[in-house]
């Protein structure tokens, strides 16, 4: 099928065409004859790099050209949002229509999104849209679900799923369209989506699975592969085996520490089969790195992307993740080990997918399990380069025959698991329960059923169970203040208003208050212990070793902890990891080294980065929180210390970390030299601040300018700023 025949606009044609889009992948024609452009609902279940977002573009372009509505494009991550964004506004504002992203602040009904055309979000922020009453949501005419199977996924799945039951409730003409590569019940959620089911099995670069063992590769289909055994790892002879014929190799791991060991011993494996004129361009990309964001991480990370290897995890920046995969998009880097974070939507393909562990580290278990067939199959389909290999290639590692006959069945051969509701979690419904009465969607049990039997839970199991489940949810958030229930109504009280909008867990916010209200001004580490210890708070794992200074931290600041230790030995196990978190929290406030952090806390920079986002908000949160009830002196030591976690420096430097440009490093540089304030600097000559370190010419006069000007604004609230005397 031509896209000339898709009866779209000419203009939207001829931009396809300009992008190299002429005829239809065969899952893009079945969307198209199944109703995608007539607004049917549908699920497309279809391999990786099978064209699933030209379709959710097909159809963005349907309903944009017939001013049909706003279209709303769902991810499960936000780097998968900002590439998505960066991919629709190549091509739909060419067209003249507008593209926006939105990723941040919950605490916000997003009003400005209103004057675009086509809004990329994550999951979680598009919930948090809903709940605070967006006016523009009810324009939306097209709601695309990209990697609609994470609904099954215990810790984002229930949001998800609510998300998608409760636009089915408030826009029922909206058209829904789920993707992804990996559902075995598809026929099931797209009958829970009131959907079709669009499946297929056709892939640009057909996909080999096999397994290694000894030197020999078995494939499904019957075939197989010696291997040259030349190094002490199997892994290493793999990826020769592949580099050796001009392919590139994508290695998955589970441990960081793995990934970054084994893209070490690759480095002089991959530096071999380097050309000339790609090793200038390595150093180059290596050194822009490093110019770009330079600490231990990034030295290693450059120093192997000079050699054409390089690790990928979730403790990289964004910035590096996204060097790393554009050079190896670029053909340059010619290996990546990776955590799976990578086969969660970003668009990376390898000729050789290699599958070095299946076994993963379970937090809330203390114990490590094997992989998932869905995970297994999320990786293997990165597996086959388009224009570039007739071929692709996933592998598992068995180190023994029984072991390679345990994966042929029970991963190559096997299908993935039934996606499955986690909705029953009483965590998941705390805060979803809540949103629903607080943002005027259910006043009644009767109307938080007609949402509830639009779920995935419900279509899976006895609609009464659910409700019986949310009725125990409901007196729960009764008992704490959240909720009020007279003659089978149902209100939330401003307090459960204000904690639904805040996008936290309630139970976040009992823990909270009842701590605040407990006491008058407590100490900064008081305040990090408490977020820190909150359901919404990622935990740090603790190494070995790490317990004894832990243990000595908690005898020398007792006192200024927000609880004391608990006599269970796997409650105290969880007591210090919250601890730890505070710890590392109060060493990024009281300005250590960005690279002291990363190694005394085996943190990366996106870890550091996550960790502190959520500290900041629910920090935010808890001062939203004190002022509401009336805490005022909480309610500034919160807002300050928020400000202070954002930029990671003492409360003396807010007032020039608030300076766009001015970061925690600058803002001592220009405190030491006697630059202490706005006033200060614009007093200053250019050089004067040009001999400050870091700062230098251009950035003098930059700042110099931007004073003058006022371009540079305090970001600071005004609250904050005004309490900061106080604090001092």
């Amino acid at each position: 099928m031509r896209v000339e025949d898709l009866g779209l606009p000419t203009e939207v044609v001829a931009e396809l065409k300009r992008r190299g889009v002429e005829t239809l992948f065969p899952p893009q024609e079945m969307a198209v004859r199944a109703g995608l452009l007539e607004g049917e609902n549908l699920v497309v279940a279809a391999p990786t790099a099978s064209g699933k977002t030209l379709i959710a573009i097909l159809a963005a372009a349907r309903h944009l050209s017939s001013r049909t509505g706003k279209v709303l494009y769902l991810t499960p991550l936000r780097s998968l949002a900002t590439e998505k964004y960066e991919e629709f506004s190549e091509l739909f504002e060419r067209l003249g229509y507008r593209v926006a992203v939105s990723i941040g602040d919950y605490d916000s009904s997003g009003e400005w999104l209103g004057r675009y055309d086509l809004i990329v979000a994550t999951n979680e922020k598009a919930d948090s849209l809903l709940r605070h009453g967006a006016p523009w949501f009810r324009e939306i005419s097209l709601v695309v679900a990209d990697e609609v199977h994470l609904v099954g996924e215990g810790g984002r799945g229930p949001t998800l799923e609510l998300l998608l039951s409760r636009i089915r409730r408030v826009l029922p003409r909206a058209q829904v369209l789920g993707l992804s590569a990996t559902i075995r019940n598809v026929e099931e959620i797209a009958g829970w989506l009131g959907a079709k089911a669009v499946v297929s099995g056709w892939r640009p670069v057909p996909l080999r699975e096999g397994v290694y063992y000894d030197g020999y590769v078995e494939y499904a289909d019957g075939g197989g592969r010696e291997v040259e055994v030349r190094h002490e790892s199997p892994v290493l002879d793999l990826a020769e085996d592949t580099l050796r014929e001009g392919g590139q190799v994508l290695i998955f791991t589970f441990k960081r520490r793995a990934a970054v060991s084994l893209a070490s011993r690759l480095a002089a494996l991959t530096e071999r089969y380097v050309g000339r004129g790609e090793r200038s361009q390595l150093q180059r990309v290596s050194a822009q790195l490093l110019a770009r964001e330079h600490n231990v991480v990034t030295e290693k990370l450059s120093s192997l992307i000079a050699k054409g290897v390089a690790f990928h995890h979730a403790g990289l920046s964004y910035a590096s993740r996204k060097v790393v995969e554009d050079a190896f998009r670029g053909n340059l880097v010619k290996v990546v080990v990776a955590t799976p974070t990578l086969a969660a939507g970003v668009n990376l393909p390898a000729r050789r997918v290699i599958v070095a562990d299946r076994h993963k580290y379970n937090v809330e278990l203390g114990v490590y399990e094997e992989i998932s067939v869905m995970e297994y199959k999320q990786m293997a389909g990165r597996a086959g380069r388009p224009k570039y290999d007739r071929v692709g290639e996933a592998v598992l590692v068995a180190r023994t025959l029984d072991e390679a006959e345990y994966l042929m069945e029970e991963y190559v051969r096997a299908q993935p698991e039934r996606i499955v509701s986690k909705l029953s979690s009483e965590r998941a419904l705390r805060g979803q329960l809540l949103a629903e009465v607080a943002s005027g969607l259910a006043s009644s049990f009767a109307e938080l059923e007609e949402t509830l039997k639009r779920t995935l839970f419900a279509a899976q199991s006895d609609v009464g169970y659910v409700m019986k489940l949310a009725r125990r949810v409901v007196g729960e958030l009764a008992a704490s203040g959240f909720l009020e229930e007279r003659d089978g109504r149902l209100a939330a009280t401003a307090l459960g208003r204000r904690v639904a909008e805040l996008y936290i867990d309630p139970r976040t916010a009992s823990i909270v208050l009842d701590r605040l209200t407990a006491s008058g001004a407590l100490a900064d580490l008081t305040y990090l212990h408490l977020v820190a210890a909150t359901p919404d708070m990622p935990r740090l794992y603790i190494r070995r070793g790490e317990r004894e200074w832990l243990d000595e931290l908690l005898r020398l600041r007792a006192n200024e902890l927000a609880f004391p230790p608990p006599e269970d030995p796997d409650d105290y196990e969880m007591y210090l990891s919250e601890l730890k978190v505070a710890a590392m929290l109060l060493d990024w406030v009281e300005e250590k080294p960005d690279d002291y952090i990363y190694e005394r806390y085996d943190v990366g920079p996106g870890d550091l980065y996550a960790l502190i986002q959520t500290a900041e908000w629910l920090l935010y949160a808890a001062a939203e929180l004190s002022k509401l009830v009336g805490l005022a002196e909480h309610y500034r030591r919160l807002a300050v210390l928020k400000e202070r976690v954002k930029h990671g420096v003492k409360a003396e430097l807010l007032e020039l970390t608030s300076v766009k440009g001015i970061g925690r490093v600058r803002a001592r540089a220009l405190y030491s030299h006697g630059f202490r304030s706005l006033a200060d600097i614009a007093r200053a000559s250019e050089r004067e601040l040009a001999e400050v370190p870091s700062i230098g010419p251009t950035l003098a006069r930059r700042l110099k300018e931007a004073v003058a000007s006022g371009a540079l604004s305090v970001e600071a609230e005004p609250q904050v700023r005004v309490s900061l005397d106080q604090y001092l």
